[in-house]
């Protein structure tokens, strides 16, 4: 016990004395522990990150539907006569104008970077004039509301920072069709401040989308009303819609992509370890074998 002790004691203290001499490998150790340290933590910013950005947008008070088995508004389709009867439904506030609902479509388009230049996809979202007051975090920063209609746009603060040509004033083109950015909007940092909003039947013409939609956004007579207007949804059959809390849709559509890089952050953390722990094991095997004789 006390040779094992005196042992220890005496390596520490080779190492010690020894740090001067061999403080190259000593720092590339050193480093790469740190190394894996910080890459682990990076990739589960990141993922936190991502997820945060994703349901910071909810209210629950917000709800949307979609047609039944659909995975995200993309894949999803619902007819006017749909969409007003989810609108109709009981739970649903309503105010001066009605239901305070908004069928919504979704298209991407293609828009250039301000960073590399090159195209990449940008959401373009189909609104009706409810779409603000579904989501109250949304508000106005600059310009104004485009007008139902007109071929006119307002950007998310995101989307107008990443994107060139977005700024209030500018002229846009998609395929046929001719846009004006007439305003721009923010949604405390959430997904939405990533779109372009434009008014849906406009957007509908533009893209050959007939009398269709991808989703009604609804915002519930109180917190607790989402069941009242699921349940009357679901036994409706003039309708096959699902309907979930705005938060849980966000919830679901970050979980793909926040699994992927939490497992792409742990093996990459992984291997790293690995190498760490090889260099340190070197590192101190060869100032044990430089020192032999003192340690025995």
């Amino acid at each position: 016990m006390l040779q094992s002790l005196s042992q220890s004691v005496a390596i520490t203290l080779v190492n010690l004395r020894s740090l001067p001499q061999r403080l190259g490998s000593s720092t590339v150790a050193v480093v790469g522990i740190a190394g894996v340290v910080v890459v682990f933590v990076a990739v589960l910013s990141i993922a936190q990150g991502f997820r945060a950005a994703m349901t910071s947008a909810g209210d629950p008070r917000t709800a949307l539907a979609m047609r039944s088995g659909s995975d995200s508004e993309l894949s999803s389709g619902l007819g006017r006569e749909e969409t007003q009867i989810v609108k109709d439904a009981p739970g649903v506030a309503r105010g001066p104008d009605g239901p305070i609902a908004s069928a919504e479509l979704f298209v991407i388009v293609n828009h250039p970077k301000r960073s590399t230049g090159t195209d990449a996809n940008v959401p373009m979202r189909g609104v009706q004039p409810a779409a603000f007051a579904v989501r109250p975090n949304l508000r106005m920063v600059e310009g104004r509301m485009f007008q139902p209609g007109r071929n006119e746009i307002i950007v998310g603060r995101a989307a107008a920072g990443q994107f060139s040509g977005l700024e209030v004033g500018r002229d846009v083109r998609w395929g046929e069709s001719s846009w004006k950015v007439v305003g721009m909007f923010e949604a405390n940092g959430s997904i939405p401040e990533s779109e372009i909003w434009c008014d849906a039947s406009v957007l509908q013409g533009a893209y050959r989308r007939g009398d269709s939609f991808q989703s009604v956004y609804v915002q519930l007579a109180s917190a607790d009303s989402l069941t009242l207007f699921r349940d009357t949804l679901a036994k409706d059959p003039r309708v096959n819609v699902s309907v979930q809390r705005e938060t849980d849709y966000l919830a679901d559509q970050s979980t793909t992509l926040n699994t992927v890089i939490t497992t792409i952050g742990f093996a990459i953390a992984v291997l790293m370890a690995i190498g760490a722990v090889f260099g340190a094991i070197n590192t101190m095997y060869t100032a044990v074998a430089n020192r032999t004789r003192e340690i025995a």
